[in-house]
């Protein structure tokens, strides 16, 4: 199978181009104070660009889910608009606002397993917009919510015409409920003429103060209304949800098997990959993340605990247990160790926007694969290797199994990931490219960078395209502090058509641009 794109890296670019990018800060949300504690339900777990990049959405490990809008484009003309998409070279400052926010999942208890049932937000997919409507896709471990975020107009009503107190005051519910008037059955006066009937409907020109009418605004408000519930048809924990580019269609998945999903259909699923054995005592490898083609509604590329990457058709048949393509790097003789599977797993995957790159992040690097060569990844970038001689220590506090997610840049031309110490890491994947910087997610996000090698080393192996950069051996930062483990960085996300960054440290929420 082929697939049309550009060569197996990014184009040869100009010096500019392949020259690092100076990152600067932008904002940040819910930033904490020195020594303010943490709450455990308010910590970061997902967070999504829309397809324009003017909307931002977060989930949290209690269950909400925060949207934020663009409002540095709102002023500027169409065209204009267009060109700055146009060319990433011009540089503004990105600015976002908080738009609003909702409950999306609740803790719940399934009896039957006797298992609790965490209300975190795993993943959170921006769905096709309609009718001025957002629409979101958000999950928990087992249920998968679908979101519509609408303005709606609400009659509220803001004031009275008279205020009752000062009408009791004045005597003006007194003289007009005793009346020193006798007056007929019906209603009429009996010093009025009977002879005059329009007089019964006469109003007194001072009006009447007692009477109380509403005065009503129509005021735009935010609602987020809950389409659909997508529930019991995964038996292990979801941890992806991937939107197919029909705009119909969704896969989910856990760690034995993928479903596939109908937006306008919440009782039935399909299950099109299922790696689960005979018995269960046979399993050697899970499903870890799994994502579509960003334009071919056929394909879909999932990985695996044991490090690989399997590309699959699905017009090849409806239960796909074969695979069209499989990614995986060769062992080198001799390294095998312990912790070798632990470190290989692949914790996320994302395609490259033209759709032939596909980029995966294990625990200790970035590899970069091209769909047309399944003989090795096309570059490897080392994340955080002074962490090799430490595994022992990451792998007794349950730290080797943070899953850390990727992300590319609209253009392809670089990639990031996050580390630990609110660390994030970015390299440049273009031809030549010898950018691997190191950032902190901070008002001052460059004061830990780490000097780059000037050139990349080669592979010693036998896949001559590799490349292997990026790797610091010094085990603690620019200024020789020891690095946080307790504090990760685990979730980034990539302005689709610009050079910024979202990253989710802890409960803050910090917005970077270059």
């Amino acid at each position: 199978m082929n697939v049309g794109g550009e060569g197996l890296l990014a184009p040869a670019r100009s010096a500019a181009d392949l020259s690092p990018l100076e990152w600067k800060f932008s904002q940040v949300f819910g930033e904490r104070t020195a020594g303010e504690e943490v709450q455990e339900v308010d910590i970061i777990s997902a967070i999504e660009f829309d397809r324009t990049g003017d909307h931002l959405a977060t989930g949290d490990r209690g269950g909400r889910v925060v949207l934020f809008e663009r409002t540095d484009t709102k002023d500027h003309g169409g065209h204009r608009r267009d060109l700055e998409r146009m060319d990433y070279s011009i540089s503004r400052h990105p600015e976002f606002r908080y738009k609003t926010e909702f409950q999306s999942h609740e803790p719940e208890f399934d009896y039957l397993k006797s298992l609790e049932i965490e209300e975190k937000i795993n993943k959170i997919r921006w769905c096709q917009t309609a009718n001025g409507a957002l629409f979101l896709l958000s999950t928990n471990d087992k249920t998968i919510k679908f979101w519509k975020i609408q303005e709606k107009k609400v009659k509220k009503v803001c004031e009275m015409n008279v205020d009752a107190s000062k009408s009791v005051e004045n005597g003006a519910v007194g003289s007009l409920s005793a009346s020193s008037k006798p007056s007929l059955a019906n209603g009429v006066c009996k010093e009025r003429p009977i002879s005059s009937p329009s007089n019964d409907n006469l109003i007194p020109s001072g009006g009447l103060p007692s009477l109380h009418l509403p005065v009503t605004s129509h005021e735009t408000s935010l609602m987020a209304r809950c389409r659909r519930v997508y529930a019991h048809a995964h038996d292990y924990h979801i941890n992806s949800i991937s939107n197919n580019s029909d705009g119909e269609t969704f896969i989910s998945a856990d760690d034995l098997r993928i479903n596939l999903w109908n937006l306008e259909i919440s009782n039935q699923s399909f299950n099109i990959v299922d790696v689960k054995p005979t018995n269960m005592e046979d399993l050697t490898e899970v499903i870890t993340s799994a994502e579509f083609h960003p334009t071919h509604c056929n394909m879909l590329a999932y990985s695996s605990s044991r490090g690989s990457i399997r590309l699959i058709d699905l017009r090849q048949s409806a239960l796909c247990d074969t695979h069209s393509k499989l990614f995986e790097e060769r062992e080198v003789p001799g390294s095998r160790s312990f912790f070798t599977e632990i470190i290989a797993s692949i914790s996320d995957i994302k395609f490259a926007k033209n759709g032939r790159q596909v980029l995966s992040r294990d625990y200790m690097t970035l590899k970069l694969w091209d769909i047309n060569m399944d003989s090795g990844p096309v570059a490897t970038f080392q994340v955080h290797e002074y962490l090799r001689p430490k595994l022992c220590d990451l792998y007794e506090n349950d730290s080797i199994f943070d899953k850390f997610e990727c992300c590319l840049s609209g253009d392809g031309r670089r990639v990031a990931t996050g580390s630990y110490s609110n660390q994030f890491r970015v390299f440049g994947c273009s031809e030549g490219s010898t950018e691997a910087t190191t950032l902190e997610a901070s008002k001052n996000p460059m004061r830990r960078q780490v000097q780059t090698p000037s050139r990349p080393s080669r592979s010693l192996g036998n896949l001559p395209r590799v490349l292997r950069r990026g790797a610091d051996n010094s085990g603690a930062d620019a200024n020789g502090n020891s690095f946080d483990f307790t504090t990760k960085l685990l979730h980034l996300a990539w302005h689709p058509t610009e050079n910024s960054l979202a990253c989710a440290a802890s409960n803050s929420l910090y917005m970077y641009y270059a």
